[in-house]
């Protein structure tokens, strides 16, 4: 009697130990693998109507295009390129059907073809009819919802990239 005793008693340590094991790691930091790609784009709109400022990723004073898009994935602890030319050779490029929200929308610059100028952050996914969260230069000025069909970003189309699949 006294043995069966010990044996549900230790099988009843073995189990609760497994549990806590199993909350504990619930309870971890998110690796990129596991950020949800919807809240990227919430923590993203908190910044709509931040000014723009060239070369700047600081909240208080405004964003660049590449300093807002580093800003917030780096709250998801994700480091990417500070300048958007550092766009030009990473992540995984995606066909348009394959565009999902938290992917990254690369352009060239507004004067040269051939130099990456401009990034922003899918928020709405739909193709070339995509509609994207960035710092603009642009006639806005500040932290912006475009949609990607315009003709202005139309034609500087570059590529989208999934930083997040590995």
């Amino acid at each position: 009697m006294r043995s069966h005793f010990f044996i549900f008693l230790s099988a009843f340590i073995l189990f609760s130990s497994f549990n806590l094991k199993k909350k504990e790691k619930e309870n971890l930091p998110q690796t990129p693998t596991e950020i949800n790609r919807d809240s990227i784009i919430v923590y993203a709109k908190k910044y709509l109507g931040t000014p723009y400022v060239y070369a700047s990723s600081n909240p208080q004073k405004g964003f660049d295009c590449s300093g807002f898009v580093s800003y917030v994935f780096k709250n998801f602890g994700m480091t990417l390129p500070r300048s958007s030319s550092g766009y030009k050779n990473i992540g995984k490029t995606l066909k348009p059907e394959e565009f999902k929200v938290g992917d990254i929308l690369v352009f060239y610059g507004y004067k040269n073809r051939n130099v990456v100028g401009h990034v922003g952050i899918i928020c709405e996914a739909n193709g070339m009819q995509s509609k994207f969260i960035h710092a603009s230069s642009g006639k806005a000025q500040q932290v912006t919802i475009t949609s990607l069909d315009t003709e202005h970003y139309t034609k500087r189309f570059y590529k989208c990239v999934d930083v997040l699949s590995k």
